[in-house]
């Protein structure tokens, strides 16, 4: 059409020239906008997440069920060294469960349990972390599962362990560790409400336990585009004309008479 009517078209340099972006303030109001939406909405979820971990009460958060403590009975047990293991003993520990002396004994990254007065080994099976769940929670047990690694909720620790779900109004899952039978940790629906808004604060939607990964450095990044940019366009938008109040105001005093001296 151009060269039907007389006009060349245009070269391929001023095609590319064409396409090229120009950092006009249009350009930047019309990101400026969309990257304001977005973060806006992350602002809001800040906002909404820190006043409701605020409201909520961390003593119910931390709050975790009392563990029964036995005196330790030291009569009438067998030598650790009694017990026959064929692998070498790093460390061993006694302690009271169910009312029986155990020896929690570690060697080569394992750790065994066995009956300090017979030395019968223990294993730490369903039935054993049911009792156990029992001395910890009135409750009746909803489910008991075997976690190969830990969820979300026991995520501070590493390793297999037991989880028990009671029939409670809070809803409280024990977690119990695969090789010694010993609660972790407990967790309830107060917990879990708490944790909600720590991830929607922390913006960690994978670990929720660190404030120092990627997606918050590029809102951090985001903000202070957001900021230059504002600056950038509020500046753009005054003209003269918005300053004739100031030129006014410096003609009317050059325009007045200088004080005489008595």
């Amino acid at each position: 059409m151009a060269t039907g009517l007389g006009i060349p078209a245009p070269t391929q340099e001023e095609e590319k020239s064409m396409k090229r972006i120009r950092f006009t303030p249009l350009f930047f109001r019309r990101i400026h906008k969309w990257v304001g939406l977005i973060l806006g909405i992350q602002f809001i979820l800040w906002s909404i997440s820190g006043a409701m971990m605020a409201i909520i009460d961390m003593e119910d958060v931390r709050a975790q069920p009392p563990v029964i403590e036995h005196p330790i009975v030291t009569g009438g047990l067998i030598e650790p060294d009694q017990i026959g293991l064929e692998d070498s003993i790093d460390s061993f520990r006694l302690h009271m469960s169910e009312g029986r002396p155990i020896y929690q004994l570690a060697g080569n990254g394992v750790v065994r349990l066995f009956d300090a007065t017979t030395g019968d080994s223990i294993v730490v099976d369903e039935a054993l972390v049911r009792q156990r769940a029992a001395l910890i929670n009135g409750a009746t047990i909803r489910s008991v599962s075997l976690l190969d690694a830990p969820n979300l909720e026991a995520r501070e620790f590493d390793g297999p362990m037991w989880r028990v779900d009671f029939n409670d109004a809070e809803n409280t899952s024990a977690y119990f560790a695969a090789d010694t039978g010993h609660l972790l940790i407990a967790r309830g629906d107060g917990w879990r409400l708490w944790d909600f808004f720590w991830m929607l604060h922390n913006m960690d939607y994978v670990n929720r336990t660190s404030f120092n990964h990627p997606l918050i450095i590029a809102v951090a990044f985001g903000v202070l585009f957001l900021s230059g940019t504002g600056f950038y366009l509020l500046f753009k938008s005054f003209t003269r004309r918005d300053f004739k109040w100031l030129k006014r105001s410096m003609s009317k005093q050059s325009k007045s008479p200088a004080p005489t001296s008595g």
